[in-house]
């Protein structure tokens, strides 16, 4: 087990994921105190890579439920499987209503979903739950008990504990608020983009043999673009990697093949590009009157 904040850097480091003190912190008291930690931050700042870094790193089996709008508790907890439950039910048409439903609900005819799973698990995992924030409010509630007690409530069967609790990261774009009650349950820890130096030093861990003048170019734009209120999807650390295998690649120098790559790589939306191109064309004539 981990026994201190530089021993688990190192360890992510070793996985080639870059991080401050300060968020390594949050981490390590997160992974010792076994509470669940909340992380939120822009899309594409590192939040759930950090989850999957820190079940390679340690060798756990990482268990990811995906949020979505609608997602209720039987899609996240457990669910019992019908079908073979009515099949069960005319197979046992001479027992008596209390034999039937004794077997029905039993741990035969239970579909275990990610919580569920999670918690029934006899060797400790990492739990995902990922993007919290495109969930209604209400699936917030179901949590409550999870995260308050690693414990779930199945009726028929009644409380099931956690055999080994498990690491659980919670992740959020910061589309709405949650809700103080989740919050009380977890540690709290806010992912940005990183700086112009941290972003160079994980584009050579994950791109290998770079040129620096290029990569450096390359992460300089990504950030202009980031900074500019008017782009509504900012480009994240993936597509900065991209951008700069891209550059590589194509041996991209001139403006106009810049400007290829930037709508290509970096930009994800018509209304973005429309924008980006206006602003270029802007500056451009705005240069061509300084240079006269």
């Amino acid at each position: 087990m981990l026994s201190s904040v530089d021993e688990l850097i190192k360890l992510l480091m070793d996985n080639d994921y870059v991080i401050d003190r300060q968020s390594a912190i949050a981490v390590f008291l997160s992974l010792k105190l076994e509470k669940p930690l909340l992380i939120e931050g822009p899309p594409g700042c590192g939040k759930t890579e950090l989850a999957k870094v820190i079940a390679k790193a340690l060798n756990l089996e990482l268990i990811r439920l995906q949020c979505y709008e609608g997602l209720d508790y039987s899609q996240a907890l457990y669910e019992w499987n019908y079908p073979k439950q009515l099949l069960e039910i005319k197979m046992m048409q001479q027992a008596n209503e209390s034999e039937i439903k004794k077997r029905i609900y039993s741990e035969e005819f239970l579909i275990e979903r990610p919580l569920l799973k999670a918690i029934r698990s006899d060797k400790r995992v990492v739990l995902l739950i990922d993007e919290i924030d495109r969930a209604d409010p209400e699936f917030e509630g179901f949590l409550l008990e999870f995260l308050g007690e690693f414990q779930i409530t199945i009726p028929e069967l009644g409380t099931i504990r956690a055999k080994q609790r498990p690491y659980v990261f919670i992740t959020s774009n910061k589309t709405r608020d949650l809700s103080d009650a989740l919050k009380r349950r977890c540690l709290y820890l806010y992912l940005s983009y990183p700086s112009e130096e941290k972003e160079l030093e994980i584009v050579r861990r994950k791109v290998g043999r770079i040129d620096e003048d290029k990569a450096k170019k390359a992460i300089k734009i990504v950030n202009e673009l980031r900074r500019d209120d008017e782009i509504m999807h900012k480009p994240g650390i993936a597509e900065t990697i991209d951008f700069v295998t891209a550059m590589s690649l194509l041996d991209a120098e001139s403006e106009e093949s810049l400007k290829s790559l930037i709508i290509n790589v970096l930009l994800k939306d018509e209304e973005d590009i429309r924008h980006f191109e206006r602003f270029r064309n802007g500056r451009g004539r705005k240069e061509d009157s300084e240079d006269s």
